[in-house]
């Protein structure tokens, strides 16, 4: 959204000569507190578009925190709003770290009640990108220590009815109630799956790893082995 009304001159041009082609634009959303940039792309009517955007906390000083930037919550929540209004589609993306996972429940409860237009709520575990990269030590979290801020998020989404979706987690990281909400989200040109995964019974729907995540993530995977027992 940086580029602006750019942005807009960029939807309509994919509208045009990619017209088969889905559109999902990762946005912090916070430039749509601006009606009429929302109002700009709305106008373009592209047939299969999606902003992804990320609400950290429930808690407007924590989100705040996270992204280091005052403000930047109740901007990012007009954000929404407008583009709501003027028919946008949306997706809310958490991210899920030390910094973030004690509320996850509460974040759900509040996304339900405030933002119930949301096509879907994905609840993401950390790549080691970026920022994360340099504050892992910070940022790192066993994702089996949050299993029940996990489970209780998916509930209050899913209870309000709205779709969660569980995205980067391996599945032998979350308890099984949660195994049909995870997807295959890691994009394959940094998605691996380390030699013991070649013999779990869930590889075909597993999301594998991030190969950044290798050095943190990769030891806790535990395959899951199907065995025949034969009378």
């Amino acid at each position: 959204t940086l580029l602006g009304l750019r942005l807009v001159d960029l939807i309509r041009s994919a509208k045009e000569h990619l017209p088969q082609t889905a559109l999902h634009v990762f946005s912090n959303g916070r430039l749509f507190r601006y009606l009429e940039l929302a109002e700009r792309v709305a106008e373009v009517k592209h047939h299969d578009l999606v902003f992804g955007i990320p609400i950290y906390s429930d808690i407007a000083s924590k989100h705040d925190f996270v992204v280091q930037a005052k403000g930047a919550f109740d901007e990012t929540i007009l954000g929404l709003l407008n583009l709501a209004r003027v028919g946008v589609r949306v997706e809310i993306r958490v991210v899920i770290h030390r910094e973030t996972y004690r509320r996850l429940p509460e974040v759900a409860r509040v996304l339900a009640r405030n933002l119930p237009f949301v096509e879907h709520v994905a609840l993401m575990g950390l790549e080691f990108t970026g920022f994360a990269r340099t504050n892992t030590t910070a940022l790192w979290i066993d994702p089996r220590g949050y299993a029940d801020e996990l489970e209780g998020a998916v509930r209050a989404l899913d209870e309000a009815g709205i779709a969660p979706r569980i995205y980067n987690l391996p599945h032998c990281l979350m308890p099984e109630s949660l195994w049909r909400y995870a997807c295959q989200s890691i994009s394959d040109w940094k998605n691996i799956f380390p030699a013991k995964c070649m013999l779990c019974a869930l590889r075909t729907v597993c999301c594998g790893l991030f190969e950044s995540s290798a050095n943190t993530t990769g030891p806790l995977l535990r395959p899951h082995i199907l065995r025949r027992y034969v009378a």
